[in-house]
């Protein structure tokens, strides 16, 4: 018995052996780990050269020649004026102006002698529409194909090509 008073054990150490196993094992994760995100990297960083559509968006945008002269007609500016518009709850007005863009010379002879009558034309339409249809682009876009038919409509000598809306506020 005094042996074993006398022999008490130590406390039990892990043996070395263990101890380069878990540092083998954790360098070996660590190692794995490592590659793992220079793979993932590589793939989400590196530049697509393919054509993909998806890659590139702007790629398949045409691009108008600009050595060649485009036909723009005369235009013909309208001052900026101001039309109540139809709505239920409150007061809602438009602010524009607009340009035209004009068929030839002597239309724009003509819509200047006109002035007049294309102003009150788009006084009446522009008053007629609701807050609701002139705050998308759809229903200014429908303005405008409207108001190119009702201005052709009073012209004689020429056609109207285009509707600008050089500014158009709708509050």
């Amino acid at each position: 018995m005094a042996e074993k008073k006398g022999a008490q054990k130590a406390p039990e150490t892990p043996k070395a052996g263990g101890k380069k196993k878990l540092i083998i094992i954790i360098a070996a994760a660590l190692l794995i780990i490592l590659i793992g995100t220079g793979i993932a990297a590589y793939f989400l960083l590196k530049d697509n050269d393919g054509d993909d559509a998806n890659s590139k968006p702007g790629a398949n945008v045409p691009v108008p020649d600009l050595t060649q002269e485009t036909d723009i007609g005369p235009m013909v500016n309208i001052d900026e004026f101001i039309v109540n518009i139809i709505s239920a709850e409150n007061n809602h007005y438009v602010k524009a102006a607009i340009t035209l863009e004009l068929t030839s010379e002597t239309a724009k002879e003509e819509t200047n002698m006109r002035m007049p009558q294309i102003r009150d034309a788009i006084l009446l339409l522009v008053g007629n529409k609701t807050y609701d249809e002139l705050q998308d682009l759809q229903g200014k876009k429908q303005l405008k194909a409207e108001l190119s038919s009702k201005l052709n409509s009073l012209l004689q000598t020429g056609r109207i090509k285009a509707i600008y809306f050089t500014d158009f506020v709708v509050q």
